[in-house]
């Protein structure tokens, strides 16, 4: 087989065997195929798209270019969540250890963030002495007693897909929905869950801006998981506005206590409890979304939930105290609030915005050098929907420093005040099977 070839065929909009994509993606990882011919076929599937078939061949190469986790020790069906990112996306935090407290064994395989704020990674690091270095031993050995625990990401997971998306990055085809799908799918499926549940967003704080981009993702991504032997589904949930009210790494580790507990923002508790229930399912622990739902319900109410989220964080050597101490987690000594400069509605809070301002106060990393502070962040006081008296605070900020001007001009900038009474958004919007 030549490159070449293979890059003319995809460029005439042919479709290419198991065997020609395995070529591709294992000549490209080895170094064999260069940058250059690489970069051609990523801009020739672009153009041409890619049928249901190649997306799946896709995606199984580049699970085989590196390490495969095996969970088949951990009793039962695991199941992982995938969220497509956005503002204040603190649902692993609330999902874990919430489906795990119902038995559903919880492996879950986490990063560090780039972005606004961390990841699930560096919010669990606000806890102190909460580590993720550990074993695949000691990791299987936690799941099986707790069902939940949370391991880094190892840095031979799928490296063909490392090698390819920052290629992408530098060669404007980082928005191909099949190059994406099979980049998210071949992490999970890597790490070895028997099915997976996607939260995947749309709206301004979202990577899919428009809801008919995001059903397209979903579906591809379904079909990939289901094609390849991984019971997958997905839901389509809104990205406008931060969900929640935190934005920030120990903020949000208090807003998932307050969710556990039942008593977090009403867009969280939905959406957990929505996520958590297909995840219940997938993993035939209920028979359908409501019996779930109901489980989920009770462990909230009867204390289950927060007991799963202290026996989690203890067992990975964190102060679980914490939980009934949240004035434990890091504070920022100055808390500045943002005042409405006028009366009214808001119409609309542009998440991306409220996520820069949350990383100008050094709660996420502008590169991956950058130091996190896990204290600093934003708490929104009034979302979409919500009436504003011209004075009351939109946002509270918590800042290491006195004076952050320039952060609370990019606040006032996110939110847009109106006359007329705005409904809430819809925060979900349909399901993939």
């Amino acid at each position: 087989m030549r490159m070449v070839d293979l890059i003319e065929k995809k460029r005439n909009g042919f479709q290419l065997t198991k065997e020609e994509i395995q070529f591709i993606i294992s000549g490209f990882t080895s170094g064999d195929i260069p940058d250059y011919q690489m970069s051609a076929f990523s801009m020739a599937v672009f153009f041409q798209g890619m049928t249901k078939e190649e997306r799946v061949y896709l995606t199984e190469a580049m699970v085989q270019s590196g390490d495969q986790i095996d969970l088949s020790e951990i009793k039962g069906i695991k199941v992982d969540k995938h969220s497509t990112g956005g503002v204040g996306d603190t649902t692993t935090l609330v999902l874990a250890p919430l489906v795990a407290s119902v038995g559903v064994p919880v492996a879950k395989m986490s990063g560090r963030g780039l972005g606004h704020t961390g990841g699930t990674i560096d919010k669990l690091e606000s806890v102190e002495g909460f580590h993720v270095e550990i074993s695949n031993e000691e990791f299987i050995r936690l799941v099986n007693q707790n069902h939940i625990a949370v391991i880094g990401q190892s840095a031979n997971l799928t490296p063909a897909d490392k090698k390819l998306y920052a290629l992408r990055d530098v060669t404007a085809t980082v928005d191909s929905i099949p190059l994406i799908a099979s980049s998210i799918m071949s992490k999970k499926i890597a790490a070895g869950a028997d099915a997976i549940v996607l939260d995947v967003k749309t709206g301004s704080g979202a990577f899919m801006k428009n809801l008919d981009d995001a059903k397209e993702l979903a579906q591809t991504m379904v079909d990939i998981g289901n094609g390849v032997g991984r019971k997958t589904k997905a839901i389509i949930s809104d990205m406008s506005q931060p969900l929640g009210f935190a934005v920030g790494n120990a903020l949000e580790v208090k807003e998932a206590i307050d969710t556990l507990k039942g008593q977090g923002p009403e867009d969280l508790h939905e959406l957990c409890l929505t996520l958590g229930s297909h995840m219940v399912v997938l993993a035939e622990k209920a028979a359908n979304n409501e019996e779930a739902r109901k489980m989920l319900e009770e462990v909230m109410h009867n204390g289950k939930a927060l007991e799963s989220f202290k026996a989690f964080l203890a067992a990975q050597g964190g102060d679980s105290s914490v939980v009934d101490n949240p004035e434990k987690l890091p504070t920022a000594p100055f808390t500045i609030e943002v005042p409405a400069k006028a009366s009214g509605y808001v119409a609309e809070i542009t998440a991306e915005v409220i996520g820069v301002a949350a990383m100008m106060l050094g709660a996420g990393r502008a590169t991956k050098d950058s130091v996190i502070d896990l204290a600093v962040g934003v708490m929104l006081n009034k979302k979409v929907g919500d009436y504003v008296q011209a004075g009351e605070s939109l946002v509270t900020i918590h800042s290491s420093q006195e004076n952050v001007p320039e952060v609370i001009e990019k606040i006032y900038s996110a939110y847009r005040l109106d006359d007329t009474e705005i409904a809430k958004p819809t925060l979900i919007y349909t399901e993939i099977h």
